[in-house]
């Protein structure tokens, strides 16, 4: 890799910024195509495709052999609600490869006991999710039932465009917080965002088994294509 390129990858690597590095595996040449570029590039399709699974790969194109190393930002997802659901939810996401934070005020819900090796943080949202960096590549779940926490938190996720967004509650919990959030300068866009009821529908029951359906939806999110999002929903 030349250096020119070694920077550039370095630079977008470091704003969690998705690049892809294009090798021609014949003639060894290589350039570096970024996130902001991948509409207008002739491989569109399948730098896509690369980048939505998050694996390198060998492609072939224009009658050349191609490797797309792929660079994707690690995954985020942010929990806010230190609850039952999140007991299951934190350990089944880190073990996916997420980087798992639980935000909750809740000092007695917060607790390193219920929550070991999981970075806690016990402040309201306000507080809390700035330093969090929450991105384009974070998922955000809201799960405490207490708008006083929930709805300042995706408020939050709504402006730094989250990649899943989802709250729990019913769809009569959920259009009373629509109206909430309308209230406090929400769009209608942004509302139609959030996944609730929470999770894929599977039937689940227990914490455990909606913690899985939690994270099958967003996994659904992060991997499929938008045709097929829509047919799991």
């Amino acid at each position: 890799m030349k250096l020119a390129i070694l920077h550039e990858l370095n630079a977008e690597r470091a704003a969690r910024r998705p690049a892809i590095l294009v090798t021609d595996i014949e003639s060894g040449e290589q350039r570096l195509v970024k996130s902001a570029d991948f509409a207008k590039d002739p491989l569109r399709a399948e730098l896509e495709r690369q980048l939505r699974m998050g694996k390198s790969g060998n492609v072939e194109a224009g009658g050349k052999k191609l490797f797309l190393n792929v660079y994707a930002p690690t995954a985020k997802l942010v929990i806010v609600g230190a609850v039952h659901i999140s007991q299951s939810l934190a350990p089944l996401a880190r073990s996916l490869g997420y980087d798992v934070t639980v935000v909750d005020p809740r000092t007695a819900f917060a607790s390193p006991e219920r929550f070991p090796d999981i970075p806690l943080v016990a402040e309201w949202p306000d507080t809390a999710l700035p330093p969090l960096n929450v991105d384009a590549y974070t998922a955000f779940v809201a799960v405490t039932h207490d708008p006083k926490i929930d709805d300042p938190a995706l408020l939050h996720a709504f402006e730094r465009n989250c990649f899943y967004i989802g709250a729990l509650g019913s769809r009569k919990t959920h259009a009373k917080r629509g109206d909430r959030l309308r209230a406090q300068g929400a769009k209608e866009s942004d509302i139609a965002r959030i996944h609730a009821p929470i999770g894929l529908a599977i039937g689940a029951v227990s914490p455990s088994e909606i913690a899985v359906s939690i994270m099958a939806e967003i996994t659904a999110v992060l991997r499929l294509p938008p045709r097929e999002k829509e047919e799991a929903a």
